[in-house]
């Protein structure tokens, strides 16, 4: 009942008139998007890693930085969606890249996140920032929506532009451990006509990112290769056997390897170690 009318009331309010966002601050290169009211929030410090420290991701680190590189530059860009296993440094990607542009470029690229439950207000996020010279890089996190939910119709409207097209001077980069963002049910696995709809309809959704780029789970050595770095770049006081070692035990305990386990065990580490990251 309450997600009922929660859904009419963001329904009623897109119907109503809108009143003029004011544009981001031209002194912070990094924003929160907030829908009631509208606006952006500055956001002065990213929490962000430098992009040599992201390991076994050489593929999609190049990838994206360089489609990012184009869009910067005026050149066609496509709208991108990083999937794939958790922890494997998909948001860390789009933070870092954001951060290593910015700082070649001052001034001339802005990161902007919208939250998972505000992305029906992504048109009107995208609507404020058409008439302005900067560029833009839109960001979701986590971004995957469930059968009841019907906001990702606002999604594929916002990433076609509609009537006039998506704003040359904004991209969007979604971040999901799901390939296709709606979860398919066990009732769409039949051959009803209606069933294969539902199923394409889906399936469209994804398809209006020009860029897939797939994050799959890391060996061992790519684990080990992660810690190494962090542990070489942070300069903690331990042998690499021992680093080696721990690490393991670590990931063991874990029952998991990922970039988030290796830095969390980093973190780990230096607090025992008394250093400060």
């Amino acid at each position: 009942m309450f997600r009922d009318l929660k859904r009419i009331a963001n329904a009623l309010e897109r119907l109503a008139p809108r009143s003029n966002v004011k544009p981001p601050a031209s002194g912070a290169d990094a924003f929160v998007w907030h829908p009631r009211p509208a606006g952006f929030e500055a956001v002065h410090q990213v929490a962000s890693i430098e992009p040599q420290l992201l390991r076994a991701i050489d593929r999609a680190k190049e990838t994206l930085l360089r489609n990012t590189e184009r869009f910067l530059e005026g050149l066609p860009a496509n709208n991108a969606l990083l999937w794939g296993a958790r922890g494997m440094g998909k948001s860390s990607l789009i933070k870092a890249v954001h951060v290593a542009l910015s700082a070649q470029h001052p001034g001339k690229l802005a990161l902007v996140e919208i939250h998972r439950e505000d992305i029906q207000d992504l048109p009107r996020l995208l609507g404020s920032l058409r008439p302005l010279e900067r560029r833009f890089v839109v960001f979701c996190d986590d971004l995957s929506f469930e059968q009841e939910d019907l906001s990702y119709k606002s999604l594929k409207a916002a990433l076609e532009g509609g009537i006039e097209g998506r704003p040359d001077n904004c991209l969007f980069y979604a971040t999901s451990n799901r390939r296709h963002l709606l979860r398919r049910t066990i009732d769409e696995n039949d051959n009803t006509i209606h069933s294969t709809e539902t199923v394409q309809e889906k399936v469209s959704l994804s398809d209006r990112f020009g860029l897939w780029i797939g994050f799959h789970h890391c060996s061992q050595d790519e684990y080990l290769e992660m810690v190494t770095a962090y542990a070489k770049h942070y300069e903690l006081n331990i042998s690499p056997d021992e680093l080696q070692q721990e690490a393991l035990e670590w990931s063991m305990e874990r029952g998991a390897r990922s970039g988030r386990v290796a830095w969390q065990f980093i973190q780990d580490l230096a607090g025992r170690l008394g250093q400060r990251l």
